[in-house]
């Protein structure tokens, strides 16, 4: 029976998942033996118990709310007030076989209206389409589950008014839930390149999905518009115009407000085989190779900073260390059809030097929770001591490559940890290590997620769930905040970290940044042709 308020729909099942012909498919690493795998059994049933315990705590004592005040056992709805942790939470239990838990949940959001939950009630069209549309899609791929995909497609027509409200196309930061009205974030004419950038894979796959091609089509009109501003060394600008969709400002960066808009480039092309995104990916990774990445004077650690004015500015954030693993994605999925071999060893390296200083920065911690961001010493630019090393003969290995042992004493760093030295159980250092896992086969780095997933548990875990914290040098502070990212991304990376490499691979799905796993599709000659996909 279709709910009030949704259209009825013949809705396909999900896509087939046979191996993409549009890219290459990435030689997984050796599978571990029998035995080796028995080592890391415990370790995975060990994050599926942490998952557990801080579902519970949501169920308890949190549930339909948005999230768990895990120290006070309160609640909290910063996201709209439908249960993120919910819809962030899906994905993740099937992937766990959690099974019973998964029914339960969709069971108690089959009759969501997603209808406002306070006066005036704007719904942050980010965010939203990220986690609620995300968790949704990815919760169908897996289950099939018909009641998920009328979700999701209820999601897409109210966050649809989001692109129509503005002159140029890009998706205004909010939208009206009941009368599709659009607001700007703090009465900006500007709207982040993350933000408008972001939306591109789940738009797709619901057009996918529903035949919808409007779905398609206002995402595709703002790639457009980042395509044709051509960006000098495809650095793109931090914020853009609403009116006419150009950029302003001067500050460019790979990390808040534009990280993900980098990783969809790459992404779109891994999702559905689309060559300019493809194209323009490569570009921007050569471009922030070339000009961002630094390394540090004493332990030779790389670091991503951002350019202002025309300044480096030396610091680096945790929301940054998504990139190693984007990087090494490319890396193993562009070569060699569109990567030149120098690209690619190139890519490689500045995936490894990165993932480390981001593993690293937690194993140099006395509590091993690594730090939300981190003031850098002015280093050098990284890709002309490459020049220099390979004019010199490439004695030794490549620059920034030595990984340096650890070290909890703070003058041996070659970095400061930003006040208030906190830990916000972030994803990003542990998904950009499950990937340099996924593409190398290197055990080393699953043994620095163990760590961490031991850090986490010993400082972080509370008689209701997880916290953040700060005091990461020592006496933590339990913040009363889990956020739903922690269930949907931390978890679900550590727990395929330790997972059989034949769980969740790249050849079948790809991530959105919010961890979602979406089915890798093909067009068909229809669907080209009603949405007006060129490609």
């Amino acid at each position: 029976m279709v709910q009030p308020g949704y259209a009825e729909y013949d809705y396909p099942p999900p896509p087939s998942q046979g191996r993409p012909t549009h890219t290459n498919v990435p030689s997984p690493p050796p599978a571990p033996t029998f035995e080796e795998q028995q080592v890391w059994e415990p370790r995975k049933d060990a994050v599926r118990d942490a998952f557990k315990h801080a579902w519970k705590g949501y169920k308890d004592r949190a549930m339909p709310s948005d999230e768990l005040l895990s120290v006070s056992g309160g609640r909290s709805n910063k996201y709209n007030g439908w249960g993120v942790t919910l819809f962030d939470s899906l994905d993740t239990m099937w992937i766990m076989n959690l099974r019973e838990e998964f029914a339960e949940a969709v069971a108690s959001i089959k009759d969501l209206r997603f209808n406002s939950t306070k006066p005036d009630h704007y719904a942050p069209f980010f965010e939203t389409t990220i986690r609620y549309l995300g968790g949704t899609l990815s919760a169908y791929a897996l289950s099939g589950d018909k009641t998920l995909l009328q979700h999701a497609n209820r999601l897409g027509e109210l966050l649809l008014p989001a692109f129509d409200g503005t002159e140029s196309g890009l998706p205004a930061y909010s939208v009206n839930v009941d009368t599709g009205k659009i607001l700007s974030d703090s009465n900006k004419n500007t709207v982040l390149f993350a933000e408008a950038t972001t939306c591109q894979l789940e738009f797709k796959y619901l057009a996918k999905l529903t035949g919808k091609k409007e779905y398609y089509q206002r995402v595709q009109t703002a790639m457009n518009l980042f395509y044709k501003a051509d960006v000098k060394d495809g650095l793109f600008h931090e914020n853009w115009l609403m009116k006419d969709g150009t950029p302003t400002g001067a500050h460019f960066t790979i990390g808040a407000n534009a990280d993900s808009g980098y990783e969809y480039m790459l992404k779109q092309w891994l999702q559905s085989g689309d060559p300019q995104a493809r194209e323009q990916y490569i570009k921007s990774a050569n471009g922030i190779i070339a000009n961002l990445i630094y390394m540090t004077p004493k332990r030779k650690l790389l670091y991503v900073g951002d350019l202002s004015n025309g300044r480096l500015v030396h610091r680096l954030e945790h929301l940054s260390c998504y990139l190693p693993g984007v990087l090494a994605l490319g890396a193993s999925t562009l070569y060699p059809s569109h990567l030149t071999q120098k690209d690619k060893e190139l890519h490689e390296w500045a995936a490894h030097g990165l993932a480390y200083t981001c593993a690293v920065s937690y194993l140099d911690q006395e509590t091993g929770l690594g730090p939300d961001e981190m003031t850098m010493p002015t280093g050098t630019k990284w890709i002309d001591e490459v020049t220099s090393w390979k004019e010199a003969g490439r004695i030794g290995d490549a620059p920034g490559m030595g990984e340096p042992a650890p070290s909890q004493n703070p003058s041996g760093h070659d970095y400061v940890n930003n006040w208030p030295n906190a830990y916000l159980l972030r994803p990003e250092t542990v998904e950009s290590i499950f990937v340099m896992w996924r593409t190398t086969g290197d055990v080393k780095w699953r043994e620095r997620g163990w760590k961490i997933f031991q850090a986490i548990e010993k400082h972080t875990k509370t008689e209701y769930g997880y916290s953040s914290v700060h005091g990461i040098t020592g006496q933590v502070r339990h913040l009363d905040d889990m956020p739903s990212w922690f269930l949907a991304e931390t978890l679900k990376y550590l727990y395929l970290l330790f997972d059989d490499i034949s769980s969740i691979t790249a050849d079948n799905w790809i991530f959105n940044t919010e961890a979602h796993p979406l089915p890798v599709f093909e067009w068909t000659e229809e669907e080209r042709k009603a949405f007006g996909i060129v490609l």
